[in-house]
């Protein structure tokens, strides 16, 4: 659906209600300049927890002592 909006001197554009209400709920929308053309999507925030356990790595270090265990890990690389 193709709709002329009015942009206003500050560049702010009206988004559709029922797309704020159904896609926007929490005011946070990701917007993707491309050239000439704007597109503008739902935020979803990533879903982290599929990179839980995904990496094993052998440390020395005591985990109760995180500066010496980053310390590792920099040099591990």
């Amino acid at each position: 659906m193709e709709k002329v909006k009015i942009v206003d001197k500050q560049g702010r554009l009206v988004l559709p209600k029922k797309w704020r209400e159904k896609y926007a709920k929490k005011g946070l929308v990701v917007m993707k300049v491309e050239g000439e053309r704007i597109t503008i999507e739902p935020f979803r925030p990533l879903n982290l927890t599929k990179f839980f356990d995904s990496i094993e790595i052998d440390i020395k270090s005591d985990l109760s002592d995180w500066k010496s265990v980053r310390r590792e890990l920099h040099e591990v690389r």
